[in-house]
């Protein structure tokens, strides 16, 4: 399923949105593979009803391929795969958005990638051995002519389909690689030529010169009561220039 904008991974929108049911019928790749779903219905279901006959001389059923009984087999073991793994792919269509682990979504889209590439292939070896053994079936009475051609037909178109759910898957996986290496954030590496951004420069610094503060003293202020006075050396007291000793 496509999306068209928003943050997707592996050609789905990210976890968290609703599914909308018209938005995803009428995407390219569920129309495609509900094309391929009734394809592969046509091949096996014409082959399990009208593929087997018996002749006038025996009761015994045979392939209406040439009565080769493989042929038959193998178209219908073909087309019975096809049909399921539809259904199982369409669910996965739907249920796609709603992974919330790319590591998830990447197993998916490849496993549908793998699938339908495998089932091209097939699909061509199935008609090109129904083709050949048409060619070769002569005796048609009693062979329903118009079944055997649908058959023939429809493994045709089933290459065409499957080829084309191939391509998606690839696409959607490469596209699905893309967006989970890109990162969702980037840190610019560091310019070691530049010092410092034109934006951010800084700007120039001027000092200016140190004056020391000179402070006087304030007119009028009350003198500390509390400062010593200046020291000054004790001396001898004066001698007492009167006093004379007694004399015995």
């Amino acid at each position: 399923m496509e999306e068209t904008g928003g943050a997707s991974a592996y050609g789905a929108s990210l976890a968290g949105g609703g599914f909308d049911f018209f938005t995803f019928v009428r995407q390219p790749q569920p129309i495609v593979r509900i094309l391929s779903w009734i394809f592969a219905l046509v091949v096996f279901a014409t082959i399990a009803t009208e593929g087997y006959v018996n002749t006038p001389l025996s009761v015994e059923v045979k392939c209406i391929f040439n009565q080769n009984d493989s042929a038959c087999h193998y178209a219908t073991g073909i087309g019975v795969i096809a049909f399921l793994a539809c259904v199982a792919f369409l669910m996965l269509d739907v249920y796609l958005p709603f992974m919330s682990s790319a590591q998830e979504r990447k197993y998916a889209v490849m496993a549908d990638l793998g699938f339908s590439g495998v089932w091209s292939f097939l699909w061509f070896v199935c008609f090109c051995l129904l083709a050949s053994q048409w060619a070769k079936t002569h005796d048609v009475n009693g062979i329903p002519e118009d079944a055997a051609r649908a058959a023939v037909a429809f493994s045709f178109f089933s290459i065409a389909t499957w080829g084309i759910l191939t391509y998606f898957a690839l696409s959607r996986f490469r596209r699905g690689v893309n967006e989970v290496s890109i990162p969702t954030y980037t840190e610019a590496p560091p310019d070691h030529h530049t010092p410092y951004p034109p934006t951010y420069a800084p700007t120039s610094y001027n000092p200016t010169p140190y004056a020391p503060t000179t402070y006087t003293a304030y007119p009028g202020s009350v003198p500390d009561m509390h400062q010593q006075p200046p020291f000054t050396p004790n001396s001898q007291p004066p001698a007492d220039a009167g006093y004379q000793p007694p004399s015995y």
